[in-house]
């Protein structure tokens, strides 16, 4: 029965889309909450309150391709999986 630690160089680039995925969604939440906090205190913190908010929905959608490749890799591996233990 194999492990899937015997699968580092597949599962390599596949932590590595995760870190970015995370850094996308914390970059997103972080232009989120300047943008509400600039609205809210009604100050420029370098950028209009709207346009913290817009570069936040960029953050999000830019970090959407890695989540679908760590789905796309779960789904993989787990059917993968499967088809070897049918075997």
């Amino acid at each position: 029965m194999k492990y899937h630690w015997e699968r580092h160089d597949r599962m390599a680039d596949v932590r590595g889309m995760g870190l970015w995925a995370h850094v996308g969604w914390f970059v997103a939440a972080l232009f989120a909450l300047l943008g509400i906090i600039g609205d809210a205190a009604n100050v420029t913190l370098g950028l209009e309150a709207t346009s913290w908010l817009l570069l936040s929905i960029v953050a999000f959608l830019a970090s959407m391709p890695f989540y679908l490749a760590l789905g796309l890799a779960w789904y993989l591996r787990t059917t993968e999986a499967k088809s070897e233990k049918k075997e």
